[in-house]
């Protein structure tokens, strides 16, 4: 047979399947991952029946995206925190003490569902405490995985670890929305906080993970310092200002039980909150042509537009079923943006930094989610919520738009030319032939 023959239908399906190479390679990402879907599972459930029981007692979709508004400042002041933590301690102790305290708060969220008249002002707390730890914890979770996993499988790692959420999202709020409507909010919340104290345990078998030669202590001049660096680069400066905007004007998530409510199906809430994990999900499954992408920044700008077109046809369709299927377009061009901003992160910043960075990273990927529930909130309550969500979405593109054309230097990333990705490499090749 000629060598030249083309390849055979096996060869071809391995050519998109995902990529398991960081899976061979590590332990601690293997652990990790299996630790990270338990988390994801469980929470997801606290994720659905937290808004819905705020609307159950306020019937306000107001009040429902103030969440976003209390969650904001913890997010902000914690999240640089905790970048800076995460480089001057052992990230694993600071992984398992943050992952106690969630499970503590899930525990209270508990306990309020079991009164026999649930308190309002006990579930804005616990959005902030949460807000607060994920700042604190984030950070330390996402420098790890520069350290842990083979610098050109970055990429790779992006996408087993989103399939690993998307799994969690997919099944944790359909679940929630079958326990919640038939079960009550008590359950939902029992199942989170039993999901935290097994993550808890797998956290616990991690390897220490100490901070690099010469930490300094945590302190406004260490933040200072990594928010300096990023201003100096316009890739990084790119992938998390086209994220803010993206989530800013396209993160509808909140008032999805009121647009459940105008749809006249409230039975598709829990399929709404799913929808675009189920479009990560497929895009996941057929990731394996990713790991040969060398321009991760057109990754960035396409999937982010990718994502506010799909949000506003859900906003502009009436039938619940294109809604969902355009939702689920949406998660899958979210993800594809995913995979190329933490492929430049891990690939360009240097490890003495990647804490404090990934502390801003924090804030670029989860600020605009908060304020985009504000918004989104504010908005279907002045025009209406099918309004507010298509209008949000027009609004991403055309920001995505202007953002590249403002910073060029993110569409000509290039991996295999891009002199901080290869200056990274060849740290990390001169430190593994030091060991």
């Amino acid at each position: 047979m000629s060598s030249s023959a083309s390849p055979g239908p096996w060869a071809r399906l391995r050519a998109v399947l995902p990529d398991t190479a960081p899976w061979h390679a590590s332990r601690d990402f293997r652990l990790l991952w299996a630790q990270g879907l338990v988390t994801y599972c469980a929470s997801a459930l606290a994720m659905v029946a937290l808004p819905l029981q705020i609307k159950e007692l306020t019937d306000s979709p107001l009040a429902v995206g103030a969440m976003g508004a209390v969650e904001l400042v913890p997010l902000v002041v914690f999240g640089l925190y905790g970048g800076a933590l995460a480089d001057a301690v052992d990230r694993r102790r600071v992984i398992v003490a943050t992952e106690a305290g969630l499970g503590l708060l899930a525990l209270l969220l508990l306990g309020n569902a079991l009164l026999e008249e649930p308190l309002l002002w006990p579930l804005y707390v616990v959005a902030a405490g949460v807000s607060a730890l994920a700042g604190l914890q984030r950070p330390a979770l996402d420098s790890l995985l520069a350290r842990i996993v083979p610098h050109e499988q970055q990429t790779a790692a992006a996408a087993l670890n989103s399939l690993r959420w998307q799994l969690g999202s997919i099944g944790g709020p359909a679940l929630a929305g079958l326990v919640v409507a038939y079960a009550g909010h008590a359950p939902a919340y029992g199942v989170t906080v039993a999901g935290f104290a097994v993550s808890v345990l797998m956290c616990r078998r991690l390897s220490p993970a100490p901070p690099a030669g010469g930490a300094e202590k945590p302190s406004l001049r260490s933040i200072a310092e990594g928010a300096r660096y990023a201003w100096s680069r316009p890739v990084l400066l790119g992938t998390y200002a086209i994220d803010l905007a993206a989530m800013f004007f396209a993160f509808p998530n909140t008032i999805f039980p009121f647009l459940a409510d105008e749809l006249d199906a409230v039975w598709s809430l829990g399929l709404m909150y799913a929808a675009g994990s189920v479009g990560s999900l497929v895009l996941g499954l057929t990731s394996g042509w990713t790991s040969r992408v060398r321009r991760h920044g057109l990754l960035v700008a396409g999937g982010a537009a990718g994502w506010g077109l799909s949000i506003a046809a859900a906003g502009w369709f009436g039938n619940v079923w294109l809604v969902l299927l355009c939702l689920a377009c949406a998660g899958a061009g979210d993800m594809l943006s995913g995979l190329g901003r933490s492929t430049i992160w891990n690939q360009t910043i240097p490890e003495e930094l990647r804490g404090r960075l990934a502390g801003i990273e924090v804030l670029s990927y989860s600020v605009g989610p908060q304020l985009g529930q504000v918004r989104a909130g504010v908005a279907a309550g002045w025009t209406g919520t099918r309004t507010a969500v298509w209008t949000g979405g027009v609004a991403c593109v055309v920001s995505v738009g202007l953002l590249c054309a403002v910073l060029p230097k993110l569409l000509r990333y290039d991996s295999a030319t891009d002199e901080d990705a290869l200056r990274r490499k060849a740290r990390r090749e001169e430190a593994a032939r030091a060991v």
